[in-house]
């Protein structure tokens, strides 16, 4: 078996890069930028007052104050600012122009105001108060590399320097193949004297997929035949990026997915990783897709799927940054440990005197849906023969930031 790290760092190898399209920058939340976005001028263009109050040029301040000085106009934010007389003052509101020869903004908090003059105690430094251009940014520079999966800040900029578009990666199309004959659609009755289970993986899967941003399609389940996961397989590998397949992949008798997968023209890379939940695990692509075939039960295969799949997914949009970044948590309690396989257990996060605190939870078998809905997040255990005592620190994931 591979570790859970060679895996990882072998499955992103060669990675297929998916296309290129021009969206609106309000639509580009979450979607990664495929062309670096440049400061076309600088940013702020022009010198402008970062308060409500009066512009002065302070070499027109002679002793030491108070000063009054006559207002000689006005700058209001869109408008060309006007001259600055000698020995003046000129009204100034947020983000307008600066008068040629002001340096300084007095806050009209400190300014008392008789008509047409003011009257203020405290000498301003020189630049209190001013936005100089391009201090935030000079022209030509790069604002938002590529690479960059794009929040609301990064929009915020791109909106600043003027641009109404944006070059980013196109959504990984996903498809998803449960497979079982145990497996009935959520909703569909029971057919009589059957032992069927309600197929309840591909919902979760779609959604950690799209929070990785893809668009999903679900194929209808396949059976544990060899014809019929032949068919389904030639369907599913038609027009997709990234073919999960959920469960079939271990060496039972029924299991059939992998065997099906290789007749299909899918060239597994491998298929065991030394984790828990999650071991049977096949990575593969055929000439078209990346290829991820699952384990079946609920905690697996979104395990799985969440530190292999999502990680495959933004690496397939140029995301700089395909992984997560973990938090570093002190456990909350004892933790036993598999020998040979690093775990992943299901936790919960909380902060205890000002400290992160994780906890793993009790039910931590690969098909407990219970402990799946408890969890926030998933605290990294080593392998190893003791266990790990209270308070020792480890990596921590949480769901919201994969």
């Amino acid at each position: 078996m591979l570790t859970f790290d060679e895996a990882r760092a072998r499955m992103l190898t060669a990675v297929r890069r998916v296309g290129v399209e021009r969206i609106a920058v309000r639509d580009a939340a979450g979607r990664v930028l495929a062309r670096a976005v440049l400061a076309r001028d600088p940013l702020p263009r022009f010198d402008n007052s970062a308060m409500d109050g009066y512009a002065i040029a302070t070499a027109d301040l002679e002793g030491n104050g108070p000063w009054t000085l006559p207002l000689s106009g006005e700058s209001a934010a869109g408008a060309p600012a006007p001259p600055l007389a000698p020995k003046s003052t000129c009204r100034i509101f947020t983000g307008a122009p600066l008068p040629e020869r002001a340096d300084a903004i007095v806050m009209q908090e400190h300014v008392t105001r008789e008509g047409d003059t003011i009257r203020f105690d405290a000498r301003p430094k020189t630049g209190a108060h001013v936005r100089r251009a391009g201090e935030d940014m000079r022209a030509g520079e790069t604002a938002l590399a590529s690479g960059t999966r794009l929040g609301a800040g990064h929009l915020a900029l791109a909106a600043m320097l003027a641009h109404a578009e944006l070059e980013v990666s196109r959504r990984p199309a996903v498809t998803i193949l449960c497979t079982g004959n145990e497996l009935r659609a959520p909703g569909e009755l029971e057919p009589a004297g059957a032992a069927t289970i309600p197929e309840s993986n591909s919902a979760p899967l779609a959604a950690l997929a799209t929070q990785a941003g893809a668009l999903v399609r679900v194929a209808p389940i396949a059976a544990d035949d060899p014809h019929a996961m032949a068919l389904a397989l030639a369907d599913a590998l038609t027009s997709t990026d990234l073919l999960l397949t959920v469960g079939g992949v271990s060496v039972g008798d029924h299991d059939v997915v992998r065997p099906a997968l290789e007749r299909a023209g899918v060239t597994l890379d491998f298929w065991r990783v030394a984790m828990k939940p999650g071991k049977p695990l096949a990575v593969g692509r055929s000439a078209q897709a990346h290829v991820l075939g699952l384990p079946g039960n609920p905690a697996s295969a979104m395990v799985t799927f969440a530190l292999f799949g999502m990680p495959l997914l933004r690496a397939m949009q140029g995301d700089a940054r395909p992984f997560a970044t973990p938090l570093r948590a002190a456990l909350a309690h004892d933790c036993k440990r598999s020998p040979d396989r690093l775990e992943l257990a299901r936790a919960s996060l909380e902060v205890v005197d000002g400290a992160l605190v994780v906890r793993t939870l009790a039910n931590q078998s690969s098909g407990a849906a219970t402990s799946l809905a408890a969890s926030d997040s998933l605290a990294v255990i080593p392998p190893g023969t003791e266990p790990l005592g209270a308070g020792t620190i480890v990596d921590v994931v949480r769901w919201i930031d994969l």
